[in-house]
């Protein structure tokens, strides 16, 4: 799974590479998303600009990282494909999460 992340501020920007999210890649997804979170940054903004599917196991791989960060951090959703920001819209997901119309970018690099 490729996913590049890098600080700005306090917020951790996590951006995720790949052009689905679906059951296939969802396992690696979570795992790559358990590594990235021991950056203990407070906020963390997932950029799915390069995400062009997202089905319902991508869509509960990215709940299940939410609930990994616990209550004291929060994700937030950037950069979303209008068929991504459509399957969160219809399961009604888009009042689950704080959905910025595009991520920030960082100049601090971490891998």
């Amino acid at each position: 799974m490729d996913i590049v992340c890098e600080t700005l501020d306090s917020a951790l920007i996590v951006r995720v590479r790949e052009p689905r999210i679906d059951a296939a890649a969802a396992i690696q997804f979570k795992d790559r998303m358990r590594e990235v979170l021991a950056d203990p940054a407070p906020r963390v903004v997932l950029d799915l600009g390069h995400v062009d599917f997202l089905d319902s196991s991508g869509l509960g791989a990215v709940v299940a990282v939410m609930k990994m960060m616990g209550p004291d951090r929060s994700l937030e959703l950037a950069g979303l494909t209008p068929t991504v920001e459509k399957v969160f819209r219809l399961t009604r997901m888009d009042r689950v999460f704080t959905i910025h119309p595009a991520a920030p970018s960082g100049v601090q690099h971490v891998g």
